[in-house]
């Protein structure tokens, strides 16, 4: 069996990075020392039609599978921008796909033409600080009134919240002790992020400044019923739709990320000289980096063989969760053994590992966390008793 990309998705992959190549370490470096946007990488990608590749091709999209997306993304990050890259243009590829799935043709028209287009930009506000994970116990409350409802509450960790129009909105519409099961009564909704309502309020955190994550306060927003998204009560069972994919991009994503900082290990190594000769012609300093190498191949392949399954509709949840924790964990060691690899200078932020292994945590702890991946594959791949 060939196991290899097609000509066109070599063609995404090799367009891309003629893309992503405009754009310098210096440029990311900037955005992320003064916590800037990256408008005019964000600009270009929109321009070039990268962020609809995944969109219906009626609406202006290329209506191609998570597996191009993977590649495409992969080749984003791993073209200087690490995980600000992934995460200025990441929701478009996922987040609204309970909107393709669910929405009315007039919501499709209406939400993801200015998505596509860059015109608009979304958040995502299902995470909550009370919540975490266990994302049937969220309070945020939808309230009905006449022609819509009134939503108050609280969201945590929602990227690019201050760059963005609109907000993918998870809400309790009806309290969860009335519900038969803890995931009914959830609604999901797509509307403008009102700023006279709804205060987001930037986090500081350790790595990927350039893409804003904030906690968000909501109070007395309305919500029209045209901004609904499918039938009341079922917006968690919509919000599944998105799980495997997002999973999926979150770990090829790392991956690039990860063999990003490997070739510039890879590189120093060879131009560095101690005691008269190359750093990178000891055992010392190969065999680490040869053994990254092993794990980020073997990991970027799980990622496709996981999107692969996605887009032929078949069964993929231990795979995409396999492929989001290998990857994760491959990242972090390559960035890890990068700035071992640069000694002293790793530590510096001229050679840009540093930022890479700041960002390399990140994918280990979201959107999932390690150990509810393995919860998973012992309860869904081993038949064992379920533990939480």
């Amino acid at each position: 069996m060939l196991i290899d990309l097609t000509p066109d998705q070599q063609a995404i992959d090799a367009s891309v990075r003629q893309l992503c190549a405009q754009f310098s370490d210096e440029y990311w470096t900037k955005c992320e020392e003064d916590c800037r946007f990256p408008e005019e990488y964000y600009r270009a990608m929109a321009d070039a039609g990268w962020l609809g590749i995944t969109m219906p091709e009626e609406l202006g999209g290329a209506g191609l599978g998570v597996t191009e997306a993977a590649i495409m993304m992969h080749a984003a990050t791993s073209s200087n921008g690490g995980y600000s890259a992934a995460s200025a243009i990441h929701i478009n590829l996922f987040g609204p796909h309970a909107i393709v799935v669910h929405g009315t043709p007039e919501q499709k028209a209406r939400w993801l033409e200015p998505l596509v287009q860059g015109r608009e930009k979304a958040c995502f506000g299902v995470t909550e600080p009370d919540a975490g994970l266990d994302t049937t116990s969220i309070k945020t409350f939808a309230r009905r009134v006449d022609g819509g409802y009134i939503v108050n509450g609280r969201k945590i960790w929602t990227s690019t919240g201050q760059e963005a129009d609109r907000i993918i909105l998870l809400a309790r519409t009806t309290p969860k002790e009335e519900c038969k099961k803890p995931t009914q009564g959830m609604t999901l909704f797509y509307t403008p992020l009102d700023r006279s309502r709804v205060e987001v309020r930037r986090i500081h955190k350790m790595g990927r400044n350039a893409v804003d994550s904030n906690a968000t306060f909501i109070d007395n927003l309305f919500v029209p019923d045209e901004d609904r998204i499918g039938e009341e009560g079922k917006g968690f069972n919509y919000l599944l739709d998105s799980l495997n994919p997002e999973r999926i991009l979150v770990g090829i994503e790392a991956i690039g990320l990860g063999r990003d900082a490997l070739q510039r290990a890879a590189r120093y190594a060879k131009e560095r000289v101690v005691f008269g000769r190359p750093i990178g012609k000891n055992q010392g300093i190969q065999h680490p980096l040869a053994e990254a190498w092993t794990y980020l191949e073997s990991a970027y392949w799980m990622c496709l063989r996981a999107a692969y399954l996605y887009d032929k509709g078949m069964p993929c949840g231990a795979e995409a969760n396999a492929a989001k924790f290998l990857s994760a964990r491959a990242a972090f060691d390559a960035s890890t053994k990068a700035v071992l690899t640069h000694g002293g200078m790793g530590y510096a932020q001229e050679y840009q590992v540093e930022r890479l292994f700041r960002e390399s945590i990140l994918p280990r702890i979201a959107p999932v966390t390690e150990q509810l991946i393995l919860s998973f594959i012992a309860e869904k791949v081993l038949d064992l008793p379920k533990s939480y």
